[in-house]
C-alpha cells in the first residue's frame, strides 16, 4: 500500500457509489484487501503507508491509534462496505491482509476481521484468504491459530537469504527463519504458502541471488514472488543512494537476475503465471492478485487502502488516527475518488492483463496498437501463436520489457 498521496474528487460522507458502478457488481468477482498499518521498525526501502509505535504517539504521550483497537475499526469499515454495496453482489472470492505487518495483530483479531467479511457478504466456495507475515512475528502456535481463524494461504517476506543483503534492506529477520516458517505453516495445515524475494539490492551479487533462490525453492513453498528493488523517493535507501553510500540498482543486472529467477524456478517446476509470480500448480496461484489483474472488484479496508468497484476508484485517509476518527463519527474513511473513463479503463485492462500468462485480447487494441502488436511479434516480445489466436501474450524477453510493450500497445 504505497504512501503516495493522490488528488481526486470528494467522496460523499456516506461513501455511496455511483449507480453505474454498483450495476457492474454482479459481473465480476469481489475481493477485500485489508491494510494493517503497523510495523515494529520501518525498513529502509519501504514506501508503504506504515507506522511504528513511536509514530503513533501525540506530544502529550498518548496513543493516537493502536493495534488493540484496530480490528474493531476494520470491522466498522466492513459494515460500511455492506451498506454501500447492498443489492445484487457476488459472495467474496478473496481476502488479502497486507501491511505493514499484519501478524503484529493477534491471530484472533485477524480472524475477527475475516469473520466480519464472511458474516456480511458470505464467502464463495473455496475462497482464498491470505495474510502476509513477517517471519520474526510468527510461531508454530500462531500459525495454527491463523489456520483455525479461517486463513487458507500465508505469504512470508523473505527478501534474501544473505545477511549483508538483509542489512542493506534493513530487514530484521534471521536468515533461515523464512524457510523454517514454511515448514511451520505446512504443519499448521496451510496448503498454500508464498515466499517474497527482492533482487537488485546494492551490494547483492549474482551468487547472493542464486543462493536466495536456492534457499527459497528448497523450503518448498508452492508459490514464489520475485520483485526488482525500486528505490522510492523519501525512503532511507534513496537518501543513502543520493549520498553515494550505495549504488543505484543497475538495469542490466536486474534483467540478468530476473532471468536467473525464471530459469531456477522453471527448473524446479514453477510456472510464471504473471511477470513477477511463479506457482507450482494452478491451485497455488494467488487468486487475489489475479482478481486485481483481470478487472475484479475489491474493497480496500484500512488507512490509505485503495478500492475499485465498477470503474470508480477511491482511497482512504492515510493516518490511522484520522481513519479511526472518521469511523467513530459514522463517516466514510474515504478521502477522495476518481471515476474512470472508458479510455482509462481500456488502458488499465491492457496494462494489467498483459502481465498475466493468458495476456490480453487483441480486440482491446486500436489500429495503432494492432500494428504495434505485429511489430512486437517480429521483435520477439509477443508470442506469435497467441497472436494468431487473437491475444497479446508476452514472451520471456517480453516480460523483461513489459512496461515498454504496454507503451507501444497503447
Amino acid at each position: 500500500m504505497p504512501s503516495v498521496a493522490l488528488d481526486g474528487e470528494p467522496v460523499p460522507r456516506t461513501g455511496d457509489l455511483p449507480a453505474h458502478s454498483l450495476a457492474e457488481l454482479g459481473d465480476r468477482p469481489l475481493g477485500f484487501y485489508v491494510h494493517v498499518p503497523f510495523c515494529v521498525t520501518r525498513c529502509g526501502y519501504c514506501d508503504f503507508n506504515t507506522y511504528t509505535a513511536d509514530e503513533l504517539v501525540s506530544r502529550d504521550g498518548t496513543a493516537t491509534a493502536s493495534r488493540e483497537t484496530y480490528a474493531g475499526q476494520a470491522v466498522a469499515e466492513i459494515e460500511t462496505a455492506d451498506r454501500v454495496l447492498a443489492g445484487d453482489r457476488p459472495r467474496v472470492s478473496t481476502v488479502f491482509v497486507g501491511g505493514g505487518t499484519p501478524t503484529l495483530l493477534s491471530a484472533e483479531d485477524l480472524g475477527r476481521i475475516v469473520s466480519a467479511i464472511g458474516d456480511r457478504f458470505g464467502f464463495a466456495p473455496d475462497a482464498e484468504i491470505t495474510t502476509e507475515a513477517n517471519p520474526e512475528t510468527v510461531t508454530p502456535d500462531y500459525l495454527r491459530r491463523l489456520r483455525r481463524a479461517g486463513f487458507t494461504r500465508v505469504s512470508f517476506g523473505m527478501q534474501s537469504a544473505r545477511p549483508h543483503v538483509l542489512r542493506v534492506l534493513e530487514r530484521g529477520h534471521t536468515p533461515g527463519r523464512p524457510e523454517q516458517c514454511v515448514t511451520w505453516a505446512r504443519e499448521a495445515g496451510f496448503d498454500h504458502v508464498n515466499l517474497d524475494l527482492i533482487y537488485g539490492t546494492p551490494g547483492e551479487s549474482d551468487e547472493d541471488w542464486a543462493a536466495s533462490l536456492e534457499a527459497a525453492i528448497g523450503a518448498g513453498p508452492d508459490h514464489v514472488s520475485a520483485y526488482s528493488l525500486i528505490v522510492e523517493e523519501g525512503t532511507r535507501l534513496a537518501a543513502r543512494v543520493r549520498r553515494g553510500e550505495l549504488t543505484e540498482p543497475d538495469d542490466d543486472a536486474m534483467a540478468d537476475r530476473y532471468l536467473m529467477a525464471d530459469e531456477a524456478l522453471a527448473s524446479a517446476g514453477y510456472t510464471p503465471y504473471e511477470v513477477s509470480n511463479w506457482a507450482r500448480t494452478e491451485e497455488g496461484r494467488s487468486a487475489h492478485n489475479l482478481l486485481y489483474w483481470t478487472g475484479g472488484h475489491w474493497w480496500g479496508v484500512g488507512p490509505g487502502a485503495h478500492s475499485h468497484v465498477g470503474g470508480t476508484r477511491w482511497w482512504n485517509v492515510k493516518h490511522p488516527a484520522a481513519y479511526a476518527a472518521r469511523l467513530a463519527a459514522g463517516e466514510t474513511p474515504a478521502q477522495a475518488r476518481e471515476i474512470l473513463t472508458d479510455a482509462e479503463r481500456r488502458f488499465e485492462r491492457i496494462l494489467l492483463e498483459l502481465r498475466v500468462e493468458s495476456g490480453c485480447p487483441l480486440e482491446l487494441l486500436d489500429a495503432h496498437g494492432l500494428a504495434a502488436a505485429e511489430r512486437l511479434v517480429s521483435d520477439g516480445l509477443l508470442d506469435p501463436r497467441a497472436h494468431a489466436d487473437g491475444r497479446a501474450v508476452l514472451t520471456r524477453r517480453g516480460r523483461l520489457l513489459a512496461d515498454a510493450v504496454v507503451r507501444d500497445l497503447t
